[in-house]
């Protein structure tokens, strides 16, 4: 037996420049799927599409649906659904609204804008979406119910709870600094988005480099220095070079002048700067390193991915998968909840449709991004980078002026086509 080579595999024995990196052909397929898409809405649409404006909705408009993708990987990966989440969505909105606007004041006398306010609105959400996903997750393990029968159920059960709970009424206005999560009223404007966007380009070189050496310590093959190099060019620019988009959207005149008014100051002739990254963005990139972490270096990733992928085997080998899946679920919830702060902030209000169709849009990111229905493999970046495909598609249909029923039969057939490319790729590739 021989040592694994700790040098990088000579050039010959490489097919194409995409090996030599060791870039994921699937990732790559999404990436360039997504660079067309722009380019086509960008023609077009004359040149909207591609703004600093229109990207920065974009980017806030995909993080509610990201969010709940990110912990739809693991439902799925264990071979479960969920088509609860958007009733589910609409039910933690209904609470949180209720919570600040009546609840608070009622019994604790904390009105709107109180420091208290907004954080115990979301405490309250999430324990409630928590709940409420653990509960589904019981139903599923214990009582063996499918999920998709328990789920289905949940989306009639709880569109409409959220419905009597509001009494069908739209709640608002919310408190501010409820709204700061809601993407345009919490940004970190140009030079804190700066400062982040360099810590993360530093710690993504710093991945790459550190991932080298411990493979170089181990004496499994490593790549060449010159595509480490180029992997981390491209990591750092992709990083700033979305700050510097995002720096470029600029406060109007308007906006600023009110601010400047509200401290009692005069805005300086010719002022100008940019909203920066917003805070709902900051939370799911957050959430995804967590969720990574969960997927990669926790005992529990591990036990969701050996489930997936034989759910027999697992349980023979002593992982309790009934109690699993009440985890999976309850995360599913909490991670629901989180994302009805950042759907009815960017609002501004709780409205009875809100959440609605969500369901699909979460799960033809999940499955865009890779994760596959018969369980076992998915990545959170590939749900994030779905979850963006998928706003990216609405968004321009409804830019060019396409129907919401045309673009409901556009997103599905897209779902459909993301299915069987998959099913194609992994008989190709042998991964399945």
């Amino acid at each position: 037996m021989t040592d694994a080579p700790s040098q990088p595999l000579p050039s010959h024995a490489r097919r194409s420049l995409f090996q030599q990196l060791e870039l994921d052909t699937r990732l790559l397929g999404m990436v360039g799927a997504f660079i067309l898409l722009s380019i086509g809405f960008n023609i077009m649409t004359d040149g909207r599409f591609l703004t600093s404006r229109n990207i920065f909705n974009l980017t806030i408009q995909t993080v509610s649906v990201a969010i709940m993708a990110c912990g739809m990987v693991f439902v799925i990966v264990t071979r479960h659904i969920d088509l609860s989440v958007g009733a589910l969505l609409a039910t933690s909105s209904a609470i949180m609204a209720m919570t600040q606007t009546e609840i608070l004041p009622d019994l604790l006398g904390l009105g709107l804008n109180h420091p208290l306010t907004a954080p115990v609105t979301i405490v309250v959400g999430i324990v409630a979406g928590t709940l409420i996903g653990a509960f589904h997750g019981w139903l599923i393990g214990y009582l063996a119910i499918p999920a998709f029968i328990v789920t289905l159920g949940g989306l009639l059960v709880w569109r409409n709870v959220g419905w009597f709970l509001t009494r069908g009424q739209t709640i608002g206005p919310l408190d501010d600094n409820f709204l700061v999560f809601g993407g345009i009223n919490g940004t970190l404007g140009p030079t804190w988005s700066w400062v982040l966007g360099g810590i993360a380009a530093a710690g993504a070189i710093w991945g790459i480099w550190s991932a080298r050496r411990n493979k170089a310590a181990h004496d499994f093959p490593v790549k060449p220095v010159w595509a480490e190099v180029t992997l981390s060019a491209i990591s750092a620019g992709a990083i700033l070079g979305f700050i510097w988009v995002l720096n470029s959207y600029q406060v109007p005149i308007g906006r600023l002048r009110r601010n400047f008014e509200a401290r009692g100051e005069e805005m300086p002739e010719g002022f100008t700067t940019g909203y920066g990254l917003p805070v709902s963005v900051l939370l799911l990139i957050v959430i995804a390193i967590g969720m990574t972490i969960i997927a990669r270096r926790t005992r529990l990733g591990r036990y969701i991915f050996a489930t997936g992928g034989n759910p027999d085997a697992a349980e023979l080998s002593g992982i309790n998968t009934r109690m699993l899946t009440v985890k999976i679920f309850a995360m599913m919830g909490a991670l629901t909840a989180i994302s009805a702060v950042v759907a009815s902030a960017r609002l501004g209000n709780h409205t009875n449709d809100i959440g609605t169709l969500d369901e699909l849009r979460v799960i033809a990111a999940a499955v865009i991004g890779g994760t596959a229905l018969a369980g076992g493999i998915g990545t959170i970046h590939g749900a994030i980078l779905g979850a963006l495909i998928m706003q990216s598609l609405q968004s321009g249909m409804a830019m060019v002026g396409v129907d919401a029923p045309y673009q409901n039969i556009v997103v599905g057939s897209v779902l459909v086509l993301a299915v069987w490319i998959d099913i194609v790729y992994r008989k190709r590739t042998g991964d399945t």
